[in-house]
């Protein structure tokens, strides 16, 4: 009887080897033939590629690029016309408490507070070059006023009469 068991586990485990060798036989095949196949096109990755690999700007040369710049910048101006800041709002106080107060209660990136004694050298050169280095933004030595306080959505009117309420309720 042993030796029955004995020739049953040998043909057993011969019968086991060659599954195994033909299991791998077939992945083997399985990845031979799938390298062989064309990828199919994912339209997703291809549209995120065409979009990686646009040029970041254009080149306008001579008469025919005058007239492509004057298009792009009437396209630009058309998308952003709806967009003006805090609804188009001329209240001075409004647009400090939203945007400005966040530096000129902290002082942040050197911007002076509302106090007197931080506006006078800044008074003294007037209104119209506070008024300019608010729209166009400045660097200056104690510290960088971002063009528009931030928000390119604002118009050159929103910022200055926030500049002229500022200077207004100086303590």
């Amino acid at each position: 009887m042993r030796n029955h068991d004995l020739v049953f586990l040998k043909h057993f485990s011969m019968v086991i080897v060659f599954l195994m060798a033909v299991t791998g036989v077939l992945i083997l095949m399985g990845l031979y033939f799938n390298t062989q196949q064309e990828p199919e096109p994912n339209p997703v990755a291809e549209a995120a590629m065409a979009k990686r690999l646009q040029p970041a700007g254009g080149v306008y040369a001579g008469s025919t690029g005058a007239a492509a710049q004057a298009a792009a910048a009437a396209a630009a101006a058309a998308a952003s016309a709806g967009q003006v800041a805090y609804d188009g709002t001329l209240d001075g106080q409004v647009i400090y408490n939203n945007l400005c107060g966040a530096c000129h209660t902290s002082g942040a990136g050197g911007a002076p507070k509302l106090l007197s004694a931080e506006w006078t050298a800044r008074i003294a050169q007037g209104m119209d070059t506070l008024n300019t280095h608010a729209i166009a933004g400045y660097q200056g030595s104690a510290g960088i006023m971002p063009a528009k306080g931030g928000n390119p959505n604002l118009t050159d009117e929103q910022v200055i009469v926030t500049v002229q309420w500022m200077v207004d309720n100086l303590q």
